[in-house]
């Protein structure tokens, strides 16, 4: 998702290139994070990565010398990260949480029509692809998926929902949001999205108390 953090719900931002070792680093996640998105872990090589990153193909085992699962899992938790930065930029500006969640289902829904449908969830794919074959990147995975439910819970929980209700709300949250996506590609529709953030919204409105 490579859209304006401020406008769009999927798609965090791939670093600017550069030169320098440290910036080759962060184009080759960059670069990694678009193409695991957009054909899938498993349909990515490694000489397509590098020729995304304009780097070198022995920068790629010098910073990740045991090759693709540990590119794998760095991808996984840099994607994590960049993310939870979209989650704030989409949502720290809505005057409420309930307003928040439903801008960014309507982000997503529209950075996922103008790409195509090809940009979603950054690692929902390689999720996938990997849950029962590699345990670094299963658990991975699994770490990033904790780390937005709690930063999302947190958010209901400064809103005044009861701390169990807010964990459930962003199991909710990140539920409805990844089976939209999954549904949007396939059809070539965003109303499985549209149809999600109106569900969504409305557990939210519930559980928050009244002002």
């Amino acid at each position: 998702m490579s859209a304006d953090p401020s406008t769009s719900g999927a798609q965090p931002p791939a670093p600017a290139p550069a030169s320098g070792p440290v910036k080759t680093k962060d184009r080759i996640l960059g670069s990694s994070a678009e193409l695991f998105r957009r054909q899938g872990y498993n349909g990515t090589g490694l000489k397509q990565i590098v020729a995304t990153a304009n780097a070198p193909f022995g920068s790629l085992y010098h910073f990740f010398p045991s090759g693709k699962e540990e590119l794998g899992e760095a991808v996984i938790r840099w994607s994590g990260d960049v993310y939870l930065e979209l989650i704030a930029a989409v949502c720290d500006p809505a005057p409420d949480v309930v307003s928040a969640i439903g801008d960014f289902f309507s982000g997503a829904a529209e950075h996922l029509r103008e790409s195509g449908y090809t940009d979603a969830c950054p690692i929902a794919t390689i999720a996938l692809e990997v849950a029962s074959v590699s345990e670094p990147l299963r658990q991975a995975t699994a770490d990033v998926f904790a780390l937005w439910i709690a930063d999302v819970a947190a958010r209901f929980e400064a809103s005044g929902v009861d701390p169990a209700r807010a964990r459930e709300l962003g199991f909710e949250v990140l539920g409805a949001l990844e089976g939209a996506f999954v549904l949007s590609r396939a059809m070539r529709t965003t109303e499985p999205l549209d149809i999600a953030g109106r569900a969504v919204v409305t557990s939210v409105r519930a559980a928050v108390p009244a002002p």
